[in-house]
């Protein structure tokens, strides 16, 4: 009998610059199409006039908790998934992937149900006003109705990236962000047999059109089409592996969590300034928050490619990768920099063009920012490696100490204690970048991260019932 060899991982060898951005471009091409969701909404809803638009702005911030909680609940089970394929462990890729499908999904499900019941709640302690009630608790109730099938997408790209197959995911949002658009105008305004929804109608778009990602995305993992096969028996709660890859995530969804309370944190400091201010830091904070995505797809592609040599015992490679990244991630936000610095008052004033003192103030504000965004780059690349070995603590505990420790406090004591005034919040985000990305690179060096490895844990090859699922497992 001829035996076939198994084809080889191209991640485990051979240059790594190429690997890297083979799997770097297609995730921010998805990262960058995903946030068409809310870009298509803004454009539709803004029709509606400005409780509308308000309505929506409310909802973001809730949202954007519970999407930290389901990024971050996915972030363990790839992190295992990309050491089992580095170690050849095809049969419990599957496994894992299932387990971590039922682990987010449930938890998917208990925020649904609690969202549902304090929204009202929520929105009162917000201070929502009158007209804008309505309008809110609808988008609010309908998003918290599709955060399951965003938790399962959430975990298939994850998937798919972890097992170096990042491009799938790009087509599937493509597709469905294009759909979106066109159901969000008849869904808002309504058209024929089709009520006007209003609000409403944005979120129900992207409730149907989420629902047909997450649907595709459960059945390429099902069907074993794209380097991955989750059998019926994957999904047998296997409570070994929840529990691991529960509090293996959970410091990931703390640390997603703390960004976005943090980010709410400056902007009451900021609204402390006034309109102008608050408008500038909007804008500058909009601009900031598109050019971290290729930093983002970098510390993901990093994270994926560092795994799974660390699964394969390639520590060394896997400590290149991290250095590379950081110097590739280095390298292009300081370049974007560069480019931000010299044209501000154009880049603005596609945001704010007819506002000279907002213009101005974001002008100042950008210049204050851009020439250390190379700090975020690097510092988002090492993070890549810290959890790709399974330190999602560190990584926690240098978002925390980023934001609670270094910029929020230097924030306040700049602009309310020195003559500096709204500038002092616009130093904060330098300083505390580029001091956090120092001592991420401390971190790094010392190498304590080699030390980890998820797949020697007994914990995560628990037991009886992963082994009686796996080998009681018939093709199917």
């Amino acid at each position: 009998m001829v035996t076939v060899a198994p084809p080889k991982n191209k991640l485990l060898e051979g240059p790594i610059l190429r690997s890297l951005l083979s799997l770097a471009i297609p995730i921010v091409a998805a990262n960058t199409l995903q946030s068409g969701y809310q870009l298509i909404d803004a454009f539709w809803v803004g029709r509606l006039g400005g409780a509308a638009v308000a309505a929506v702005s409310l909802s973001f911030p809730v949202m954007f908790l519970m999407f930290a909680v389901g990024a971050g609940l996915s972030i363990a089970g790839s992190t295992l998934i990309a050491q089992f394929v580095g170690a050849g462990n095809h049969k419990m890729v599957g496994h894992v992937a299932g387990q971590t499908l039922l682990m987010v999904i449930a938890s998917a499900l208990v925020l649904t149900v609690g969202g549902l019941l304090a929204a009202p709640a929520l929105l009162r302690l917000m201070g929502v006003p009158p007209d804008v009630y309505d309008g809110a608790l609808g988008f609010m109730r309908v998003s918290f109705v599709g955060l399951v099938f965003n938790f399962a997408f959430f975990v298939f790209n994850a998937i798919m990236r972890s097992i170096g197959r990042a491009t799938l995911p790009v087509y599937i949002v493509l597709g469905t962000v294009c759909l979106n658009f066109v159901l969000d105008p008849l869904l808002i305004f309504g058209w024929g047999p089709v009520p006007a929804y209003g609000v409403m109608g944005a979120a129900l778009a992207t409730l149907f059109t989420q629902a047909i990602a997450a649907a595709i995305g459960i059945a390429v993992l099902r069907m074993g089409l794209h380097g991955i096969h989750v059998k019926r028996a994957d999904f047998v709660p296997d409570l070994g592996h929840v529990k691991r890859a529960f509090f293996l995530g959970f410091p990931a969804s703390i640390d997603m969590s703390a960004r976005a309370l943090g980010l709410m944190l400056m902007t009451f400091l900021v609204t402390s300034f006034g309109t102008t201010t608050l408008a500038a830091y909007g804008v500058g904070g909009t601009i900031l928050q598109v050019i971290i995505i290729p930093a983002m797809g970098l510390s993901m592609a990093v994270s994926a490619l560092a795994g799974q040599n660390i699964g394969a015992g390639n520590l060394d490679r896997a400590a290149a990768i991290g250095r590379l990244g950081a110097a590739l991630g280095f390298g292009v936000l300081t370049v974007l920099g560069v480019l931000v610095f010299l044209f501000p008052t154009q880049l603005v004033s596609f945001f704010v063009p007819d506002d000279k003192a907002v213009i101005a103030e974001a002008t100042t504000f950008l210049r204050i920012m851009a020439l250390s965004w190379g700090f975020i780059g690097a510092q988002f690349a090492l993070t890549g490696v810290f959890r790709a070995s399974g330190n999602m603590v560190v990584n926690m505990m240098l978002t925390i100490v980023t934001l609670w420790v270094l910029q929020f406090p230097l924030a306040y004591v700049l602009s309310k204690h020195t003559s500096l005034g709204a500038e002092g919040i616009y130093w904060s985000t330098p300083v505390a970048n580029i001091l956090i990305t120092l001592v991420a690179a401390a971190i790094y060096l010392h190498g304590g991260w080699r030390k980890k490895r998820l797949l020697d844990d007994e914990e995560v090859l628990t037991g009886k019932v992963s082994e009686e699922i796996l080998s009681n497992e018939s093709p199917r």
